[in-house]
C-alpha cells in the first residue's frame, strides 16, 4: 500500500516548498494576519499528512482497521489494500505515533512553563504593587510600576493586565500611549500567546525540521506586525511608530551594532513607509489558497475510496 508513503512525501514537499514560497513573497509584511493564517495552514497540512499516514499504516492491523473503516463498504476497504502492507507499516505507524506523543508532550511542557512564568511575574507584580485595603483585583486593568526604563507588557491569564512603567508614561504622550495600549490589546484579543506556544513547542520538539523553526520565527515576527497594524488603524502609523521609538530608543536597538531586538527598526520603517494593503479580493484568494493546503492531504487519502464508490 503506497498511500502512507505518498502522504509522507506530500508532507515533506509541503514542508520544503511552502516556506520558500512565503519567504520569497512580498505580501506577508503587507498582510500579516493573512500570513499568520497561511503559516498555520502549512504546518497543519504537514501535521495532517503525518497523522493520516500513521492512521493508514496502523490500519494494516485488523484490530485498527475495524475501527477506522467500521462503516465503510467492503469495496472501499479492498481499494486501500490494507492487508497487503509490508512489515514497514507497523514501524511507520509506531514512529509517527511516537512523534505525535512527543509533540503533545512538548506543547504541554511549553504551556506549563509559560504558566509558571506568568505566576512568577504575577507574584513579583503583587509584591511590587500590593492591593490597597478593600481593593478588588479587576481583570484587564492597567498596572503602573516604578521603573527607570520605558517598558510595557501584557500579562495574560484569568485576569489579564497591562503592566507599564512610570518611565514609559513619562515618555509616551497622549495618542502614543493609546497606540501602545491598542498594540498590547491586539495581542490579547487575537490570543497570540497560543500561537507562540504551539510554534515554540514544535521547534523545540523537532529542532532538525526547518519548517518548524521557520514557523516559530515567523510567528514572533508576524504577531508584532499584526498588533502594530491594529494600533495604527486606530491611532495612525506615525503615532504608532513614534511610540515604538520612544519605548525602545534607550535599548540601543537603533544603533549601528546588531541587537537581539533588530526587528524593532524594521517595524518602525514599515510603519513609516506605509505599505499599501492588498485589495480585498487578493486577500480572499490568498486565504482560500492557504486553506487548501490542509485539504489536499484529505483529498489524497480519500482518492482510493472515492474511486471504489465511483
Amino acid at each position: 500500500m503506497m498511500l502512507p508513503v505518498a502522504l509522507l512525501l506530500l508532507g515533506a514537499l509541503t514542508a520544503v516548498v511552502a516556506p520558500r514560497l512565503l519567504a520569497r513573497a512580498d505580501w506577508p509584511d503587507r498582510e500579516p494576519v493573512v500570513a499568520l493564517w497561511a503559516w498555520q495552514c502549512v504546518v497543519a497540512g504537514v501535521l495532517l499528512c503525518c497523522a493520516l499516514s500513521m492512521t493508514f499504516s496502523a490500519a494494516a492491523w485488523a484490530a485498527v482497521r475495524g475501527h477506522v473503516f467500521a462503516t465503510a463498504p467492503r469495496a472501499v476497504v479492498e481499494a486501500y489494500a490494507l492487508g497487503a502492507s509490508g512489515p514497514w507499516a507497523a514501524a511507520t505507524a509506531a514512529a509517527l505515533a511516537c512523534a505525535g506523543l512527543w509533540s503533545l508532550a512538548m506543547l504541554v511542557r511549553e504551556v506549563a512553563g509559560a504558566r509558571s512564568r506568568w505566576r512568577l511575574r504575577r507574584a513579583e507584580l503583587q509584591a511590587r504593587l500590593p492591593l490597597l485595603p478593600g481593593e478588588e483585583p479587576a481583570g484587564g486593568r492597567v498596572a503602573v510600576l516604578e521603573g527607570e526604563r520605558p517598558d510595557a507588557w501584557w500579562l495574560p491569564g484569568a485576569a489579564p493586565r497591562l503592566v507599564i512603567t512610570t518611565a514609559a508614561l513619562r515618555r509616551l504622550k497622549g495618542r502614543q500611549l493609546d497606540a501602545l495600549l491598542a498594540h498590547e490589546q491586539g495581542h490579547a484579543r487575537a490570543r497570540h500567546d497560543w500561537l507562540l506556544h504551539c510554534s515554540a513547542a514544535l521547534a523545540a520538539g523537532f529542532p532538525q525540521v526547518p519548517v518548524f523553526a521557520a514557523f516559530r520565527d515567523e510567528m514572533h515576527r508576524l504577531v508584532e506586525l499584526a498588533a502594530d497594524d491594529t494600533a495604527s488603524r486606530r491611532f495612525g502609523r506615525l503615532t504608532t511608530a513614534l511610540a515604538l521609538v520612544e519605548l525602545n530608543e534607550d535599548r540601543g536597538v537603533f544603533g549601528p551594532c546588531p541587537t537581539p531586538q533588530a526587528h524593532v527598526p524594521q517595524r518602525v520603517h514599515r510603519l513609516l513607509a506605509a505599505p499599501a494593503r492588498l485589495p480585498p479580493l487578493s486577500r480572499l484568494r490568498l486565504t482560500a489558497a492557504a486553506a487548501l493546503v490542509p485539504v489536499i492531504p484529505v483529498l489524497v487519502a480519500l482518492v482510493p475510496g472515492l474511486r471504489a464508490l465511483g
